[in-house]
């Protein structure tokens, strides 16, 4: 399993609480239009994704962010370059 796919497992699991329409989860999926996430949404799940991956997210990548497949692609790019 690639380093990316351990990543997506992750942010989807870490989606499901959040998840209050059960939308099937994808790479396309939007975390404003198909979600629905309000902004005190974001920021309890942006601080999920920094907690289990001890990373931290801008507030310019935040904005940048709109789908899980950017997430991820986000996360793994902070998990390589980011922190040491």
């Amino acid at each position: 399993m690639s380093d990316r796919q351990q990543i997506l497992d992750t942010v989807t699991r870490l989606i499901e609480p959040f998840n209050k329409k059960g939308v099937a989860l994808a790479e396309g999926i939007t975390f404003a239009g198909d979600l629905e996430w309000d902004s005190l949404t974001v920021m309890d799940f942006v601080a999920a994704i920094e907690d289990e991956f001890d990373i931290i997210i801008t507030m310019n990548m935040q904005a940048e962010i709109e789908t899980v497949g950017q997430l991820v692609d986000a996360v793994a790019k902070l998990k390589d370059g980011g922190n040491g």
